[in-house]
């Protein structure tokens, strides 16, 4: 059976740097940092009391009051970046086959700020289960790409990807795939999330995930530095449209690129640490390459999961040397986690579209917060640090890894 050919023709972002896809484009081209002091709760008696949150968001802006009461944030950020996306692509909502649209979203956690609320109201009760009526509804997961087809009437398949920082790498991939084997010629894709809350934050400080420069919020997330010391946690949403070539190519639609294809692995060693060797993430990008139909030698641009973590981080590029080999120093490689800390399950999403606007300006956006070589890291690797480099971007691949030892990659061509 032969493969359709699959394009992205649309993009929506919701970002701690920028709340377009424009918006957030020249953020992270002027190397701007989202971290700040948390603004949604007390933070006095947190080991950390920043992240990148939203800026100047307000969900109102963009959908009825009643609607909105009924979502999670995850779920609202879901619907302003899809609603972009879409707009963007300039599809045809009246002509369009309903019934050949999809929706494949990832949430790593979901409406966890709903769930943490549901609870602490019935603990400070008298013990009478006085629930709101939407609490499941807006909690579950799943409801984000539901109500993304409620709204615009798609009626292809319709769940929700949950790999930990890896979900929305995994829905595009489960995307690529639907449409790859014809079962769809349009499927909106990407992920959301929203865990700036008491119990997200306190969650991953207990795990000790968290940077705590705390006097320092904008220069806590410092991936490849040698004095990083965890990751920022960050919210939003990314989407974007994947389209059957033939079928956009017929509406005369805007192509950003051609995803060739995605790989997928597992680390099988440890909960929340990656191998040490990367063995996992060796394996996921020869999986991506292979169903590519490409050779190590074609990439020119990586973005790295590059969490700012101890030991991601340089397991990360142990494996890019490991898959690359000498050609590894020729790429680009990249982490703009440095500026709009770690999405969690709308990572992958929200990287994505990075390597899809580097590769349509030219431009890769820097790691910024570097200061201090880490010896553990080759020194000839080109990390694109603190200033964004200009160059020609034919071939980006995007890596995303999750908790649990889920590891996603997907790359991106840019069209002749």
């Amino acid at each position: 059976m032969e493969l359709k050919r699959v394009v992205v023709t649309g993009l929506g972002a919701l970002t701690p740097i920028g709340n377009t896809k424009d918006e957030y484009w020249s953020g992270l081209i002027s190397g701007k940092s989202g971290a700040a002091p948390i603004t949604y709760f007390d933070t006095e008696k947190f080991k950390t009391n920043f992240a990148c949150e939203l800026k100047n968001f307000v969900a109102t802006d963009f959908l009825d009051r009643k609607e909105a009461r009924k979502m999670d944030r995850f779920t609202q950020y879901a619907m302003v970046a899809s609603d972009e996306a879409i707009a963007d692509s300039k599809l045809d909502l009246e002509t369009v086959n309903k019934l050949r649209v999809g929706v494949i979203w990832g949430a790593g956690i979901g409406g966890l700020e709903t769930f943490q609320n549901e609870v602490l109201n019935f603990a400070a009760g008298d013990g009478t289960p006085r629930f709101n009526p939407f609490f499941i509804p807006k909690m579950i997961a799943d409801i984000a790409p539901g109500n993304i087809s409620i709204k615009n009437g798609f009626m292809g398949p319709n769940y929700t990807t949950v790999s930990a920082c890896a979900s929305s790498a995994n829905a595009m991939i489960d995307a690529l795939n639907y449409i790859r084997l014809g079962h769809c010629d349009v499927i909106v894709t990407g992920g959301s999330e929203a865990a700036v809350t008491i119990a997200g934050m306190g969650g991953f400080n207990a795990m000790h995930a968290l940077s705590t420069r705390n006097e320092s919020p904008q220069t806590a997330s410092r991936p490849f530095d040698g004095t990083r010391d965890g990751f920022v946690l960050g919210e939003g949403a990314g989407a974007i449209i994947l389209e059957e070539y033939e079928h956009a190519k017929a509406r005369g639609a805007k192509i950003y690129a051609e995803v060739l294809g995605g790989g997928m692995s597992s680390d099988a060693y440890h909960m929340t640490a990656p191998h040490p060797e990367g063995i996992g993430v060796i394996a996921v990008m020869k999986n991506c390459l292979e169903n590519a139909g490409l050779k190590p030698e074609d990439v020119d641009h990586i973005n790295t999961h590059g969490t700012s973590t101890p030991l991601g981080d340089v397991a990360e590029l142990k494996a890019i040397k490991e898959v690359f080999g000498d050609h590894a120093k020729n790429i680009n490689i990249n982490s703009t986690k440095s500026m709009t800390g770690h999405l969690l399950g709308a990572a992958g999403a929200i990287e994505s579209i990075a390597a899809i606007l580097a590769m349509e300006h030219g431009i890769v956006p820097p790691t910024i917060n570097h200061v201090t070589p880490d010896e553990n890291i080759d020194s000839e690797l080109n990390l694109t640090l603190n200033t964004p480099q200009k160059r020609e971007i034919k071939v980006a691949m995007s890596n995303t890894f999750g908790f649990g030892g889920h590891n996603a990659c997907v790359l991106f061509k840019k069209l002749d």
